[in-house]
């Protein structure tokens, strides 16, 4: 079994940070939320990342716009749970 040589996979790595590993983590637990059909889980789950988004320091992130995206989503997902069925 042939494994990948570790500095390829250390070169690849190091273009990423936390923030990318967020987006992406929050991309993939929406998209796996939608087929239950519930605003109020979708609601819920953009609440948790707005407000890990806030939380992460900007140490770790590199860049304004993940805690922007933060907020906006603190903000639109409690409007969204409220007007969800």
């Amino acid at each position: 079994m042939n494994a990948l040589p570790l500095q390829l996979l250390d070169t690849f790595l190091l273009d990423y940070h936390i923030g990318h590993v967020l987006a992406l983590t929050f991309v993939l637990v929406m998209l796996g939320s939608l087929p239950l059909r519930s605003r109020k889980i979708l609601a819920l789950n953009a609440i948790l990342f707005g407000v890990i988004f806030i939380a992460v320091p900007f140490s770790m992130t590199e860049n304004i716009m993940y805690r922007l995206v933060g907020f906006a989503l603190v903000i639109v997902a409690p409007i969204l749970y409220t007007t969800a069925e």
